[in-house]
């Protein structure tokens, strides 16, 4: 089947289910809310990936002064750096085994 039939199959098919011809499968998702971190938490998180501040900082994609804010209660962390956190807690090898960081061996 080339191209064309692709196409042509999947706007038939299309056509079916629209005049309740062809049933389909649904799968319905849903997202958890964003988590909120305290600042023990966080530190908590942090330490327990075995990077620093400077390190960490770098990890989530904010300045060190961030990280310091966050781990003081000055400041907290929203939307995608709460999303990392929330996977980071679940696996604190999480850094590593994304790729994001990456050990290098000094001799």
């Amino acid at each position: 089947m080339n191209l064309f039939d692709d196409i042509k199959t999947g706007l038939e098919q299309a056509i079916e289910y629209e005049r309740g011809k062809l049933n389909t499968r649904t799968t319905i998702m849903t997202i958890e809310p964003i988590e909120c971190f305290k600042p023990d938490e966080i530190r908590r998180i942090r330490r327990d990936t075995g990077l620093t501040q400077r390190l960490f900082a770098q990890y989530i994609g904010v300045s060190i002064k961030t990280v310091e804010a966050w781990e003081a209660g000055r400041n907290h962390p929203e939307g995608a750096a709460c999303r990392l956190l929330a996977m980071t807690r679940r696996d604190p090898m999480f850094p590593q085994k994304s790729g994001i960081v990456v050990a290098v061996s000094k001799q």
